[in-house]
């Protein structure tokens, strides 16, 4: 369940569709790429009782009224919620993600500072190329095959620090 319509719920969603979730929005307006994404949209205000059948819920709308009765019915029900820009009063924080294939780089600021967290983990996006995507499938083979990385690939995983490092 992601409770809100705008640019930071539009976030949690894609990272919600990215772990294979079934997500449904509830807000009286949504930006018109949610409606595109395949989620089901309750166009109206949140009311109490929505949560029925969620498993995860983020809230991230412009109230905080709103926020905190999402927050309120989420703790009554023992789901996990993630008040956007709120850490403390939700129960979880969510790591901005960098992902290269099974290569996965987690930055987390505990909900200090998601966007601390965004704009270091766009910083790692430079020196993380499309090729530790790459590098993540050859070692993978060479371990199932019961090998070891070969010396190329050794090399290749230097050279790839090397740039990392400046």
């Amino acid at each position: 369940m992601v409770v809100g319509g705008g640019v930071v719920a539009a976030r949690k969603v894609d990272k919600l569709l990215q772990a294979g979730a079934e997500v449904v929005v509830v807000a009286p307006e949504v930006r018109p790429e949610l409606a595109d994404r395949g989620v089901e949209i309750l166009s109206r205000p949140y009311e109490y009782g929505d949560l029925d059948g969620a498993k995860l819920a983020f809230t991230a709308t412009d109230s905080r009224d709103v926020n905190a009765t999402v927050a309120r019915e989420a703790e009554e029900r023992g789901i996990p919620i993630n008040v956007a820009d709120r850490p403390a009063e939700g129960n979880f924080a969510v790591p901005s993600t960098l992902r290269r294939g099974a290569l996965q780089i987690a930055v987390s600021t505990g909900g200090a500072s998601p966007t601390l967290a965004r704009r270091i983990r766009s910083e790692l996006e430079e020196g993380f190329g499309p090729e530790w995507a790459d590098l993540v499938e050859e070692f993978d083979t060479a371990r199932r095959s019961g090998g070891e990385p070969g010396e190329d690939l050794e090399e290749e995983v230097s050279r790839c620090l090397s740039r990392l490092r400046g």
